[in-house]
């Protein structure tokens, strides 16, 4: 039997796991924690629990093909629809509870924003078209193969780029909005990949069709549970995890990969699969070949600073989702992108499980995961950072919510930049890998198989098609179907 080696143990290390598996392959996955989720992991403070990653579930289909790859494997892994996709707070009292379908947020959005519905009706059916007109293309196939440009959908796609918003700013293209709420409200979107709405280009405006179109859900159990029943099915069918034994170095000769080397000694294989950011899978992993400097040098994404905090009381205007915007959306991506700084007056975002979750918390109780966007790690003095963050965050709540959170706070965990690139090897605690701030960031991700190596693959939020659960469930896909069956 083929043996495959796969380097990690996130999202994409785990489906690709499973996709290597169902093509017959004997694999091995070696992990530097002592857990299996990279990202998708949890803590618990007391009573409480909390998700210490993301926090937004789309697409949950992309997590059912995995299962369904072993369908005499029962694992137990369930989720609800929510009604609600995110509730979002100004400070001028204004506040939006944002149905999670296209029709209904287009009819209280009218009403909330005093903005035209048909203006909303239009935006948000472009949304979709995006989104249909380009996942064959930039989603769902590699970029860096000649052949994923000969097929009709795909030449369909590129004719239609210069109607996408490939030239504006997703700013601009929010700019059709008369109130400004509901443009910084899309310009959030953003963020969903690490970068500045005041940079990324016009056709990000088709990520609000997947939390608003294809829905917005949540994994009963929380978001680690994603995780861990994909780590429960890789147990199941066989996949050997080695947890607690750092790769330290891919071998290869004669241009092609060979295995790797750990702490405990070298192990051979016929794949291998690297699922660690690649910046530092060049600069520690491969250090005998040339690297990808140009790929290597592109802007990172944003990083977050956040506040684990045990909450002793219950807020019923909160939903699982909750947004505090900024005064001053610019100045804050200036801040985060040109200065590498924090700004004074942060959007606030907070996620409560306990919310669908009760267990996640005593009763009377709430478990707040309170983030906001960050630089990545460039020598920041974090300690001081953290101090004047939590004193913003605290002050933004108070102005928006009108609550004074801080005598509520049982226990508390912070997590940093820092402490993201220890725990994951994000190259300097970057969320998605690149940003992508410009038209040709796709095109600029390192592809998902290795140009100098043979047999070499990549998965992860640092190569194509891009960071967050979906984009790294899909690199795994891309990638599997790169790599032939065992019985080929």
């Amino acid at each position: 039997m083929k043996k495959a080696i796969i380097i990690g143990s996130g999202i994409a290390g785990l489906a690709a796991a499973l996709r290597l598996k169902k093509k017959g392959y004997q694999v091995s996955v070696f992990e530097k924690n002592d857990y299996a989720g990279g990202k998708l992991h949890a803590i618990e403070l007391g009573k409480y629990r909390f998700d210490l990653g993301p926090s937004l579930f789309t697409l949950p289909h992309l997590i059912d093909e995995l299962h369904q790859l072993f369908p005499n494997e029962e694992v137990d892994f369930n989720y609800i629809k929510k009604k609600t996709a995110c509730h979002y707070f100004w400070e001028d009292g204004t506040s939006f509870e944002a149905p999670a379908d296209l029709e209904n947020f287009a009819v209280k959005a009218a009403e909330i924003f005093d903005e035209k519905q048909k203006t909303l009706s239009k935006y948000l059916q472009n949304s979709k078209m995006k989104y249909e007109s380009t996942k064959s293309l930039f989603l769902e196939k590699s970029l860096h193969k000649s052949n994923t440009y000969f097929s009709k959908q795909t030449l369909k796609a590129i004719l239609k780029i210069p109607f996408l918003g490939i030239n504006n700013t997703l700013d601009q293209e929010n700019k059709k909005f008369s109130n400004p709420k509901l443009n910084q409200l899309f310009n959030r979107y953003a963020t969903y990949n690490g970068s500045s709405p005041y940079l990324t280009p016009g056709i990000m405006s088709m990520i609000p069709y997947l939390e608003l179109g294809l829905g917005t859900y949540y994994p009963q159990g929380g978001m680690h549970r994603i995780s861990q029943s994909l780590f429960e099915l890789a147990q199941k069918v066989g996949v050997e995890f080695r947890f607690r034994e750092s790769v330290k170095k891919i071998n290869h000769s004669n241009n092609k990969v060979t295995g790797v080397t750990t702490e405990k000694g070298t192990h051979d294989a016929d794949i291998v699969l690297c699922n660690m950011d690649v910046f530092p899978t060049y600069r520690q992993l491969l250090q005998d070949i040339k690297a990808p400097e140009k790929t290597l040098k592109q802007e990172r994404s944003s990083s977050a600073l956040i506040f684990y905090w045990g909450i002793k009381k219950s807020f019923p205007q909160l939903d699982l989702h909750n947004i505090l915007f900024s005064e001053n959306y610019k100045a804050e991506f200036e801040a985060i992108f040109n200065n590498k700084s924090l700004y004074e007056d942060p959007t606030v975002y907070i996620n409560i499980t306990s919310k669908q979750s009760p267990q996640d918390a005593p009763a009377g109780c709430e478990n707040w995961f309170v983030m906001i966007n960050t630089p990545g790690d460039y020598g920041q003095n974090w300690e001081n950072l953290v101090i004047k963050a939590k004193k913003n965050i605290l002050s933004k709540i108070k102005r928006c919510l009108n609550i004074d959170v801080e005598e509520l706070i049982d226990v508390e965990y912070v997590l940093t930049p820092q402490g993201i690139e220890k725990n994951t090897s994000s190259y300097r605690g970057a969320l998605y890998g690149a940003a992508s701030n410009n038209k040709f960031a796709a095109f600029l991700r390192h592809p998902n198989f290795n140009k100098t190596i043979g047999n070499l693959y990549h998965v992860g939020g640092s190569v194509h098609p891009g960071g967050g659960i979906p984009l790294c469930l899909l690199s795994a896909k891309i990638t599997a179907d790169l790599i032939p069956n065992t019985n080929a």
